[in-house]
């Protein structure tokens, strides 16, 4: 594609910035309010391409910034005489200028950026309606969930020092903010959907986004239910095991972004696991019977500041345990690390062992098995814990489902 535009250049990019204005234009076109159209839209983009040729070839940049000048004045001359129609036209006067600049970067060889740019324009000025009905449906606690994950990755992160501290070189402000940046975000997102469609959706979408922002929550919260109401039992279970199960996706992602050389061992293990869990998961999902609606599943801001740090601090010291352990006792002081802190949270220890991986601390298989026995440690702890607090009538519902996910897990370790 690139060799048919560098060859057939100039007149490629003129076309690559007609199909531009074209894109843009003909959403426009199909919107009563706009007071430009496809012909606009692409005498814009062309004319952007004009300007920067225009501006590169006499070695003079302020002829594009006239030309952007010129359109601006004309449209803004052009809807004022135009009749109030309740729409004035800010979206289309902007579009316009985008499609300008898109035109430009096209003749500055942003070709795949431009052309992303603007399909990425398109989706945001067809989707409108669906834009503003999120919107609507913020509340001031996800307004500020939004704000407060900006201040942890966009704040916080830049002012930290990228600097190794300790006795063990483990101890990295930046890159243990940067852990909980990625846990908060992934919360964050699991968070977003679930409000926008996680209570409308039943049992199975509950599960699996409640996972996604916490486990922990979802299992607390569906135990303590079902104790209150037996015939919610059966969906109670499936709900904990959904989130339990989205642990190990958690854990993929997790993996993939912050140590891709584990990946492909870490992928067999978590995938047995995610196999066999599945299939206990069908199984009882076929035995229910009448499936009710779940109750809304109500859970805290994962990207709190006080969560952020209780998350940081809980990291940093299971990160410097382990190394120190690791020391002291070699593989069974890690290991045992590793047992303890996964009781509760999984997240602190597999990123532990990726850190010490990472530095050189551990072998690859070290960490693949530390993180497996986190997870055991932790399918325990859950069990546990939705038994008694269900009264113990859970207990005969998510022991084979989790039992099950053991079991892949452990297998497809011994098969590496």
């Amino acid at each position: 594609m690139n060799d048919i535009i560098q060859a057939l250049w100039p007149w490629s990019a003129f076309v690559v910035s007609l199909a531009i204005g074209l894109l843009i234009g003909l959403e426009r076109e199909r919107s009563p309010a706009a007071k430009a159209g496809l012909r606009t839209f692409s005498l814009v983009a062309l004319a952007g391409t004009i300007g920067a040729l225009l501006a590169d070839k006499t070695g003079s940049p302020w002829l594009l910034a006239a030309g952007l000048l010129i359109l601006g004045g004309m449209m803004v001359a052009a809807y004022q005489r135009m009749p109030e129609e309740g729409d004035p036209g800010t979206t289309t006067v902007a579009a316009i200028v985008v499609c300008y600049g898109l035109g430009a970067m096209v003749w500055y060889g942003y070709i795949e950026l431009a052309l992303s740019l603007a399909i990425l324009s398109t989706v945001l000025l067809y989707f409108k309606a669906e834009l503003r009905g999120v919107s609507q449906r913020l509340t001031r606690t996800d307004l500020v969930s939004i704000l407060q994950f900006a201040v942890l990755s966009l704040v916080i992160l830049p002012l930290l020092p990228n600097q190794d501290y300790g006795p063990y070189g483990v101890l990295n402000p930046s890159q243990i903010w940067w852990m909980v940046v990625l846990i908060s975000g992934i919360s964050l997102a699991g968070y977003a959907a679930l409000r926008v469609a996680g209570d409308r959706n039943g049992a199975l979408l509950t599960g699996l986004l409640g996972g996604a922002v916490s486990s922990t929550a979802t299992t607390l919260t569906f135990a303590r239910n079902s104790r209150g109401d037996p015939d919610l039992a059966g969906v109670a279970a499936v709900v904990i095991l959904l989130a339990n199960w989205m642990v190990l996706v958690r854990l993929a992602i997790v993996v993939a972004v912050v140590s891709p050389g584990l990946l492909p061992r870490l992928a067999v293990i978590l995938g047995g696991g995610a196999a066999a869990g599945l299939a206990g998961i069908l199984l009882l999902w076929h035995r229910l019977g009448e499936k009710p609606r779940p109750p809304t599943l109500q859970v805290q801001n994962p990207a709190e500041i006080r969560t952020a740090l209780t998350f940081g601090g809980l990291y940093a010291l299971v990160l410097f345990a382990a190394a120190w352990l690791s020391d002291l006792a070699g593989q069974q002081g890690l290991y045992g690390v590793a047992i303890v802190s996964g009781l509760t949270d999984v997240d602190a220890i597999t990123l532990s062992s990726l850190r010490l991986f990472g530095i050189g601390n551990i072998l690859a298989e070290q960490a693949a098995t530390v993180i497996l026995l986190a997870l055991l440690a932790n399918i325990a702890f859950k069990t546990l814990l939705a038994s008694l607090l269900s009264g113990g009538q859970l207990i005969r519902l998510v022991l084979p489902g989790m039992a099950f996910v053991a079991l892949g897990l452990i297998t497809a370790w011994f098969l590496l």
